[in-house]
């Protein structure tokens, strides 16, 4: 499914976080990838647009849907705890590998200390500087 610019940043991204797996369980046409059993990336295609999926702290979620047009509430999620960047103007490359990295991070802090891959205070922080 990773033929798509987004779909491809937001794997590569994936990729290179400790511990992160990719699953199937809802068929080939979901990409789900986890840490420690917990998910904190969907990728799919919807009629006409790839979707990427990802948690998101509330308060940030928020924001970032004020800030970016093209960042949605998440697709067929939560809408307070997910979001749904899209691949258009303001989102770009490195916005959406953050958005990865935060997910995961917000992910595996809500994990037992000792199942956590990483420190997820200090793993992949930088501050943003379009913020």
């Amino acid at each position: 499914m990773n033929g798509t610019p987004l779909h491809k940043t937001a794997a590569n991204g994936a990729e290179e976080l400790p511990g992160a797996l990719l699953e199937h369980p809802f068929g080939d046409d979901w990409e789900v990838l986890k840490v420690r059993g917990k998910v904190f990336m969907l990728m799919t295609e919807v009629p006409g647009r790839p979707v990427v999926i990802l948690k998101a702290d509330p308060g940030e979620a928020h924001a970032l849907r004020e800030q970016y047009s093209h960042i949605t509430p998440g697709y067929h999620m939560n809408r307070k705890h997910w979001i749904t960047p899209e691949a258009r103007e303001g989102v770009d490359k490195e916005l959406v590998r953050e958005l990865v990295t935060d997910s995961y991070r917000l992910v595996v802090a809500h994990l037992p200390k000792a199942e956590q891959a990483v420190d997820p205070h200090t793993y992949g922080s930088r501050m943003r500087a379009s913020r």
